[in-house]
C-alpha cells in the first residue's frame, strides 16, 4: 500500500507568503510579472526578481481551479511533466527550473501521481549572457492539468527584468524555501535518510523522521525515461525510524541498475531534502 502524506506545512505557510506577494494585483506589479495566461482550468504567468548582476531569479506562477492538479518533473504512475522552452529569450544564456517538493495523490486508476494543487511557484535561476544588457525571458510552456480527465495546455508569455528591487523578491525567496535542499545520506538532521541497501531487485531505504509523523519518499532514476515505482512504507518504529522499499522496475530498455545514480527526495515535518546514491 502506498502511504499518502499531505504536504500541508510547506505549502501552507510558505506558499501563503508566495501568493500574497505574487498574486496580488497592483499597478506597480505589472512591470515585475507578465499578464496571466488563462485557460478553462488554470492560469500561468512569469515573475521577474530584482535585476542585480548576471544571475537572476525569476519564477513561473500557476493557479489551478479547485480539484485540478498539475505534475512534478517525475509525474508518478500517470500524468505529464511540464516542458519549458526559453530559447526565444533575449540575453539569456541558461535557465534552470527549481522544483518545490511535490505532493502524492491517487491517480484514479489505482496508482499514485506526484504534483501540485491550487497554486504553485516554480523558481527559475537565470544566467544572462551580458550582465549589463537588458534581459527578457520568453517562455513556451506545455503542461497538463487533471481532475478526472487530463487537459493539455500550451502557454506563451514573456517578462523583462527591469527592477533594481522587484516587488516579487519576497515571494520568490519563499518559493526557494520549498525546494528540497541537497543532503548526504546519514547526515545528522532530524529528517534524513540513514541507509540505502539493495537486496536483489528490491531497494530498501531507512528514513529517520521526527516525532510520530510519516515522511514521504520519492525516487527518480538517472534519466527521465526511468519509471521506478513509488516507494512503499513497510514499517515504522516508535523511535521514528521508517523503512521504505521499491522494486527496480520501469527501467528503460538496455539500462542496468548496477551503478545507477538514484535521486531520493524526502519530505516531512515541513522540510524537504534531496539525496543522491549509487546502486551497488
Amino acid at each position: 500500500m502506498v502511504v499518502f502524506v499531505p504536504f500541508r506545512n510547506l505549502f501552507g505557510r510558505l506558499l501563503a507568503v508566495v501568493l500574497l506577494a505574487g498574486f496580488a494585483g497592483s499597478p506597480v506589479a505589472a512591470q515585475d510579472a507578465s499578464p496571466w495566461v488563462t485557460d478553462q482550468h488554470s492560469s500561468l504567468r512569469l515573475i521577474a526578481g530584482s535585476r542585480n548582476g548576471g544571475v537572476l531569479l525569476g519564477g513561473i506562477a500557476f493557479q489551478l481551479q479547485p480539484g485540478w492538479k498539475t505534475y512534478w518533473r517525475t509525474p508518478g504512475d500517470s500524468g505529464v511533466p511540464p516542458r519549458f522552452d526559453f530559447s526565444a529569450s533575449d540575453n539569456v544564456e541558461a535557465v534552470t527550473v527549481l522544483w518545490p517538493a511535490p505532493m502524492q495523490f491517487p491517480d484514479g486508476a489505482g496508482g499514485t501521481s506526484f504534483g501540485y494543487r491550487k497554486q504553485l511557484l516554480l523558481p527559475l535561476r537565470i544566467i544572462a549572457k551580458k550582465p549589463d544588457k537588458p534581459v527578457t525571458l520568453r517562455a513556451e510552456i506545455n503542461y497538463a492539468v487533471c481532475d478526472k480527465l487530463c487537459v493539455p495546455v500550451d502557454a506563451k508569455t514573456e517578462v523583462s527584468f527591469v527592477s533594481s528591487a522587484s516587488i516579487e523578491d519576497s515571494s520568490l525567496t519563499a518559493a526557494l524555501a520549498t525546494v528540497p535542499q541537497p543532503a548526504e545520506i546519514g547526515a545528522a538532521h532530524p529528517l534524513t535518510i540513514r541507509n540505502v541497501e539493495r537486496d536483489g531487485n528490491t531497494v530498501f531505504v531507512d528514513v529517520v523522521a521526527p516525532g510520530d509523523k510519516d515522511a514521504s519518499l520519492f525516487v527518480e532514476g538517472p534519466t527521465p525515461d526511468w519509471a521506478l515505482p513509488p516507494p512503499k512504507l513497510l514499517e515504522r518504529t516508535p523511535a521514528g525510524l521508517q523503512r521504505f522499499s521499491f522494486d527496480l522496475e520501469g527501467l528503460p530498455s538496455g539500462a542496468k541498475a548496477d551503478g545507477a545514480a538514484l535521486k531520493l527526495t524526502l519530505v516531512g515535518d515541513g522540510r524537504a531534502f534531496e539525496f543522491v546514491t549509487s546502486l551497488k
